[in-house]
């Protein structure tokens, strides 16, 4: 069965002097608030789109990994998954880089890295930005 998930923002004024509010609809766990100095400078505790990307492929990628490992008889322990998404003004996002520890007993550093590339190529999120060049650094705990 497809599920569909929905978030919404309401943006005010223009680019540089505007603001807006990200609300996660489906799940209800708030409104997070967007403007383009928290984009392109610091992110003085506002998120950017390029942060809730690096959420959602950090999330996705790690539960693609979780079901490969367990799939082939390593379940793992642990997984810890950074995302860093890079964004340039006026180019846009130009790569993300995916750093991955795990906790997998039963497996060598050479399989987990291969879990981890598979990983990589395959999870939806991964798919969906295959405009955008995506790197992976993985290792074993």
């Amino acid at each position: 069965m497809a599920t569909t998930r929905t978030a919404h923002t309401e943006w005010e004024g223009n680019l540089l002097d505007g603001k807006g509010l990200v609300t996660f609809d489906s799940s209800g766990i708030g409104e997070f608030p967007v403007s383009w100095p928290s984009r392109a400078e610091a992110a003085n505790g506002k998120t950017s789109p390029e942060e809730l990307i690096a959420g959602a492929h950090s999330a996705c990628f790690s539960m693609a990994l979780s079901h490969g490992l367990a799939g082939a008889g390593t379940p793992p322990t642990k997984l810890e998954t950074k995302a860093d998404v890079t964004f340039q003004p006026g180019t846009g996002i130009t790569g993300i880089h995916l750093t991955v520890v795990g906790t997998v007993p039963g497996l060598d550093e050479a399989g987990f890295v291969k879990a981890a590339e598979d990983a990589k190529a395959n999870c939806p999120v991964s798919q969906a930005l295959t405009g955008t060049t995506i790197t992976l650094s993985a290792s074993l705990a």
